[in-house]
């Protein structure tokens, strides 16, 4: 039988030499140390955890179920955290590691129309977000250096406000009254009035029904405006934490616009809800209580939240971020703890009165304790020059009007007074969700100052509004439009304005006499 063939195989040994030293050099060992601990306690939203020496304050950390958590609490033994996310996936005995990193939050134009959490997450079921920029919660706000005066006006499209309590695009006002008297409403209408501006509007519900937060949502859907919106949620049913981080976060959000040079109105609804979170995460931390059971830092939590509104220099890109802080009282009880901490820190308050509610004055401004601390340096001239009279008329009206209850007899100056503040009280009340043009404002409110009004029936002075605005769109359209593009009001537009409302006013007394005499009419034909 034959042998096989014998096959010699050729080794080139200083080849396979060079390949292990390539190999080699690209091979190194990194040695490196995973701080950790393992948590003592949960419950609350809180974890204490034993071991990581090295951790800093707001730091993040992560469980061993990829749920993250930030420290608060550094004591000698142990470390406090609040938990982010769903706390029952944490438990006695978990893994806890360091991240090295402060808790930051995704932000950009793809967050605009959706409706997210506090650490930016969808919750609308439209689909994840992909944006490539992040921002700290937590940043100091601008210096006295980096900001401007308060001039350019917000316009909310409430005559009330727009007229006695002017909004600034770079100011806190705080909204402030009883449960159930439109605080949310009067804020929502100022988001609703901006869906053809240029101010990006970012919603923060804390604490509220998601029943609430979806009502809201759909309103602002249906109206157009969402789409130049964020609306951050976090609602009764998520975790104190959560609660707690929500304004921080939508302030980063809104940060990323004012930046660039875009002007942001936010909304925090409520700052009281809020507090009671920070309130519930310090007692199970264990920190001192002081007056209510609130921390002693509360104040400073709120104050340097709200000092991150601003108006920055042109230098820095001349943004602004307007904020509307909202705190609910107790039976008018203004003067309680966190209300008061927030009136000290604000530019001004509008105040909401139940009774006034109640009464069916809505938007239910309280004119003698309402404030704007930038007052008439943000309106335009125009409404500057119609609204110079309006508060003192209202108000004098209001305090006229509790005395004339008791008296038998008024002076005509009196009477003239009571007649004028009647129909500058009608012509304030305004519904719901249906805020105004600014030019709009500026006509109808000059009318009622200037007198033109006093001979109208009270109860048709509403309808006078409309039909005359609707009138003047419809004949003088160059003067609304001037008055939007320019913000002042010439002698010749008051000389076009009185000849149109002289004209109309004539018509519709006309019409009124005429309705009046067809109803007496009428009611002659039926009584025969």
């Amino acid at each position: 039988m034959d042998s096989m063939p014998e096959t010699s195989v050729k080794i080139d040994s200083s080849r396979i030499a060079s390949v292990l030293e390539e190999n080699l050099a690209r091979y190194s060992i990194e040695l490196g140390l995973d701080e950790t601990g393992h948590v003592l306690e949960v419950g609350d939203g809180v974890a204490l955890i034993d071991g990581l020496p090295g951790v800093m304050s707001e730091e993040m950390v992560q469980f061993s179920d990829d749920v993250f958590g930030m420290v608060m609490n550094l004591e000698r033994n142990r470390v406090g955290a609040i938990i982010l996310g769903d706390c029952s996936r944490v438990q006695q005995g978990d893994l806890v590691r360091r991240s090295g990193k402060v808790l930051q939050v995704p932000v950009g134009e793809a967050l605009l129309g959706r409706i997210v959490n506090p650490l930016g997450l969808p919750i609308d079921g439209k689909g994840a977000i992909t944006t490539q920029d992040a921002r700290l919660v937590e940043i100091e706000g601008p210096g006295i250096v980096a900001r401007e005066p308060v001039e350019k006006p917000l316009q909310t499209g409430l005559k009330s406000i727009d007229a006695m309590t002017a909004i600034g695009r770079g100011q806190r006002e705080l909204i402030i009254g009883d449960r159930q008297t439109g605080k949310t409403t009067l804020a929502i209408d100022a988001i609703l009035n901006q869906k053809h501006g240029d101010v990006i509007c970012i919603y923060v519900a804390i604490g509220q029904k998601m029943s609430n937060v979806a009502g809201i949502t759909a309103l602002l859907q249906d109206s157009g405006a969402l789409g130049n919106c964020i609306v951050v949620a976090a609602s009764a049913a998520d975790s104190a934490p959560m609660q707690y981080i929500a304004p921080f976060a939508a302030c980063a959000m809104a940060e990323y616009f004012r930046d660039r040079g875009d002007d942001v109105l936010i909304v925090y609804d409520d700052m009281l809800k809020h507090a009671v979170a920070y309130r519930e995460i310090s007692l199970v931390l264990r920190r001192p209580p002081g007056r209510e059971a609130f921390p002693g830092d509360i104040f400073y939590l709120h104050s340097r939240l709200l000092e991150r509104a601003a108006k920055l220099s042109q230098e820095l890109g001349g943004g602004s971020l307007t904020a509307l802080p909202i705190v609910e009282t107790q039976e008018g009880e203004y003067s309680a703890y966190i209300p008061t901490n927030l009136i000290s820190m604000t530019d001004g308050q509008i105040y909401l009165e139940s009774d006034l509610f109640r009464y069916g004055f809505r938007p239910a401004v309280n004119v003698g304790l309402s404030v704007s601390r930038v007052g008439g340096d943000a309106q335009l001239p125009a409404m500057k020059k119609t609204a110079g009279m309006l508060r003192l008329d209202f108000a004098q009206y209001r305090e006229i009007e509790s005395f004339v209850r008791l008296a038998t007899e008024v002076d005509a100056v009196t009477r003239q007074q009571l007649r004028r503040g009647e129909r500058i009280a009608e012509l304030l009340k305004q519904p719901a969700h249906e805020p105004m043009p600014v030019e709009h404002e500026i006509m109808i409110l000059w009318a009622v100052t200037g007198g033109l009004l006093d001979d109208l029936p009270v109860s048709e002075v509403s309808r006078f509004e409309k039909q005359w605005l609707s009138f003047m769109d419809g004949t003088c359209p160059h003067v609304g439009a001037e008055l939007a593009a320019k913000g002042e009001l010439t002698a010749q537009l008051e000389q076009e304005l009185r000849q149109t409302v002289d004209t109309f006013r004539k018509m519709f007394l006309a019409t009124l006499v005429n309705a009046g005499a067809a109803t007496d009419q009428v009611s002659g034909t039926e009584s025969r």
